[in-house]
């Protein structure tokens, strides 16, 4: 399958050229609606990293997004319905706190022009229930009740109607 060519590091579009809108492409459909986009001149940033794939006895280094399923646009709502009518775009996200979302690009796209190594990590917060996806307690379900330290986690676990403790990795849980 050819995979179209996106430069890794590619610059922030300047606030001059309109408002940002975060595009909720269709799966795996991130690339080719950065590529869409580049043809219809279109300003956009796709966040892409470095990871090491392998295929069966190939091994390979890939660009792949770091948030998948998301690409941003800077522009008009004329180009946002244009990049619409690609057909691979899910959802069109509107974005009210244009200047947050412009200050942590700004620092994603520093980092990664330092070659950071970014891992991609969800978004944990009090009271979201999460799921250990791997390890020795895999299926585990509980409620995160905040961060003691980095790989530290509190769940709260409905046993005898007490919560306890858990040490656990984070890049372990997913949110459900």
């Amino acid at each position: 399958m050819n995979e179209p060519q996106i430069e890794l590091q590619i610059e922030l579009p300047p606030a001059e050229l309109g408002s940002w809108h975060v595009l909720h492409t269709k799966s795996r459909q991130e690339k080719v609606v950065a590529a869409d986009l580049a043809a219809m001149g279109i300003a956009y940033y796709l966040p892409l990293v470095r990871q090491v794939r392998y295929y069966g006895r190939r091994k390979a280094r890939v660009a792949m997004p770091l948030f998948p399923g998301y690409v941003f646009l800077r522009g008009s709502l004329e180009q946002v319905y244009a990049a619409d009518r690609t057909r691979r775009i899910a959802n069109i996200i509107s974005v009210n706190a244009q200047d947050q979302l412009d200050w942590e690009l700004k620092n994603l796209h520093l980092a990664l022009t330092k070659d950071a190594e970014l891992t991609p990590f969800p978004f944990l917060k009090k009271g979201v229930r999460v799921e250990v996806r791997s390890g020795p307690f895999r299926g585990l379900q509980g409620v995160i009740e905040g961060r003691a330290s980095a790989n530290r986690l509190i769940l709260q676990v409905d046993l005898l109607g007490r919560a306890v403790s858990l040490e656990i990795d984070p890049t372990l849980l997913d949110p459900i």
